[in-house]
């Protein structure tokens, strides 16, 4: 077959593939100033000098599910098995749907979602028993927390108090990225100027109190899993961190004062070398956004930190296992593109939560891909190679264009990225991606091993995870009794502070620590927020 006869492929994002990559692809290229070395600005190959030489990835595995015993025991399982091994010790927590968006397990909204698809946490007993027999000062804890991010960090540091933990040496991160849940989650609770003042407060408290914890996650992850491509991963996660930072910076916040605690999260997805590319590109762009936009000085404050998992919606519920190759591929792409952590997915989740055995699996993968693959014995190792340095360039590319039309929503303002959100512009752009995406399976154009094509006429059953269902009951009776034998006085008090904060525009955190340490639930303090701050109501954008 003539070369001319074949069809150009083109990546996730749409990029054209050339058959094969020369010099001359690079042509103009400057790898001193645009790749440069390790640890170097502008960071393309790393934000350190030896990478994983010097101290592997942070293995955090992502799990939370029924009460705080339940999930307790998942994470002394993890940890036993060697989660954050050769480094601090690596949790993730995941919680349940209205402990994320501000509801105590007895309200009517939370009826049946009681830790269904996280851990159930209504108050600081409930805290307690997440971590108990877990040293806090010796582990580091990712928190996926957004609207009520306040509160649960709260919550742990009043537990680290309870435990003698050192409160300055807390090491983890919450996530705390209130945009994506507009554009693609949905966890929201108040309005976005509201929600925006709470997630600068954090910045604000936690460069005191606790100085080594990551007080955002900025979080392309959700918007990949909603059918972004690589592109738009890049451009409006990126985005969304300009928009952080300046409204930090607008709080009063020095830059150099909080921006070296911004972390990010991404995802890591099929197509090897795109997702390495990505990495590449994400680096790059942050640390020319914050030196050459914001005006940083310190090198921290340039450097892209970011935690990795393995794309959930690349998992299939037909032949589970082939999703063993696929989380290994797109771990593979995240270590090659130099993650500081990274997630692997069980290989059952597009069917239920992790059992223990997916969780093993997932995490021996990454343990396997750290000691026996070679990959982590030199920085970038795919550095130099025509394809990958192209495909670097025009992802930088593409996303910059995208950086340039959000900016354009705000014409002689700083917050285009909010604009385009209000306007719908950023979901659109992600619909379309998806929609497009979805008919290129149906067409057959791109292949789904084991659904559009190899699949298998009798599909092997394997073991799910089940959720006890007396646990919501057994949780609901928890915080009844609890609220039975607490101080009612002092709780009112506390609860009244946190109102008054909230009108006063006091910074909330201390106000917040007070009241869950007087035993006020999350939603209750999330409520006395509502009653001040009022919820957001979505727009439908088709």
């Amino acid at each position: 077959m003539k070369q001319a006869d074949l069809k150009q492929p083109e990546t996730s994002s749409g990029i054209p593939v050339e058959l094969v990559y020369r010099a001359e692809d690079l042509e103009g290229f400057n790898a001193a100033a645009m790749v440069g070395e390790p640890g170097e600005y502008p960071f393309t190959r790393g934000i350190q000098p030896t990478m994983y030489r010097g101290r592997l990835w942070t293995m955090r595995q992502y799990a939370g599910m029924g009460d705080a015993e339940e999930s307790n025991k998942r994470y002394k399982f993890l940890l036993a098995h060697g989660a954050g091994a050769k480094s601090r010790g690596g949790l993730s927590v995941a919680f349940d749907l209205p402990t994320q968006i501000g509801y105590d397990s007895d309200s009517p909204l939370a009826l049946g979602e009681v830790g269904k698809v996280g851990v159930a946490i209504d108050s600081l007993e409930d805290m307690q028993r997440l971590f108990d027999g877990i040293a806090l000062d010796t582990i580091s804890t990712s928190m996926t927390i957004n609207a009520t991010a306040s509160i649960l960090l709260a919550l742990y540091v009043a537990v680290a108090k309870r435990t003698g933990a050192k409160i300055k040496e807390l090491s983890g991160t919450i996530q705390n990225d209130i945009l994506k849940e507009y554009i693609a989650r949905g966890t929201y609770i108040y309005p976005v100027t509201h929600a925006m003042r709470l997630v600068t407060d954090i910045f604000a408290w936690a460069a005191e109190e606790v100085p080594e914890w990551n007080t955002i996650s900025i979080s392309g992850y959700h918007m990949r899993e909603a059918g972004c491509t690589a592109v738009q991963e890049v451009a409006f996660t990126l985005a969304d961190g300009m928009t952080y930072v300046q409204a930090a910076i607008d709080a009063g916040l020095d830059v150099d004062a909080f921006a070296p605690r911004l972390s990010f999260f991404f995802n890591s997805h099929n197509n090897l070398l795109e997702e390495v590319a990505k990495f590449r590109a994400a680096r790059r762009m942050w640390a020319q956004i914050m030196r050459e936009h914001f005006g940083a000085k310190k090198e921290r404050s340039w450097m892209l930190r970011f935690h990795t998992q393995t794309a959930g919606s690349t998992l299939t519920a037909q032949q589970p296992e082939n999703n063993v190759v696929r989380t290994t591929l797109q771990a593979l792409a995240a270590v090659l593109g130099g993650t500081q952590s990274l997630h692997t997915n069980g290989f059952d989740e597009a069917l239920s939560l992790p059992t223990e055995n997916a969780a093993r699996i997932a995490l021996r993968t990454q343990q396997i891909l750290a000691h026996e693959s070679g990959v982590a014995q030199t920085v970038d190792p795919l550095a130099g190679s025509f394809y990958v340095e192209s495909l670097t360039n025009e992802i930088e590319r593409r996303a910059e264009e995208y950086l340039a039309t959000i900016a354009r929503f705000d014409l002689g303002g700083k917050y285009g990225m909010l604009r385009a959100i209000e306007r719908g512009y950023v979901q659109r752009e992600i619909q379309n991606a998806a929609y497009e995406y979805q008919q290129t399976v149906d067409a057959k154009e791109a292949i789904v091993v084991g659904v559009n094509e190899f699949a298998s006429e009798q599909e092997v059953a394997v073991p799910i995870q089940r959720i006890d269902e007396a646990l919501e009951g057994r949780q609901v009776e928890r915080i009844r009794a609890l609220r039975a034998r607490r101080d009612a006085g002092v709780h009112a008090a506390t609860l009244a502070c946190v109102e008054d904060a909230a009108r006063s525009g006091e910074n909330l955190m201390p106000r917040i620590v007070e009241a869950v340490e007087a035993m006020a639930t999350v939603g209750e303090v999330a409520d006395a927020l509502r009653r001040v701050f009022g919820e957001y109501r979505e727009s439908v954008v088709v």
